[in-house]
């Protein structure tokens, strides 16, 4: 899997801002590292890496089904970027606060028969 990441991103040319935000949002069964993430929200100091990185993030939330880790781990990365990183990502979130809304109803039912959508977001309790 590492490999096939490693050729998408050269054939796709992601900058290197991109590429750590497709690391920390991979399909692996484990979360973004603390390290990764602390890298990331240093670089959203730089405009041009900021713009980047929110781009993949936002990119990364709007997958569906199999690739549901990657909405997780965006909205796990989002909340770090927002806590440690430059205050422009909380302007980004304002602006794209649409592309979280729609996640409310986000669902995928794995092969075992478990909600993974369920952990996405909070449902409302009616």
């Amino acid at each position: 899997m590492a490999l096939r990441r490693h050729m998408k991103n050269f054939v796709k040319n992601y900058s290197d801002s991109e590429v750590k935000v497709r690391e920390a949002t991979s399909n692996d069964p484990w979360g973004p590292s603390s390290s990764l993430m602390l890298e990331i929200s240093d670089l959203t100091y730089n405009t041009v890496s900021l713009l980047e990185i929110m781009n993949m993030i936002w990119h990364r939330m709007n997958d569906q089904g199999k690739n549901w880790r990657h909405v997780y781990k965006s909205l796990t990365l989002l909340d770090y970027l927002i806590k440690n990183g430059s205050k422009k990502v909380i302007l980004h979130c304002r602006e794209g606060l649409f592309n979280i809304q729609t996640l409310k109803d986000f669902h995928y039912i794995d092969e075992a028969g478990k909600d993974q959508g369920k952990c996405i977001l909070p449902r409302p309790v009616n």
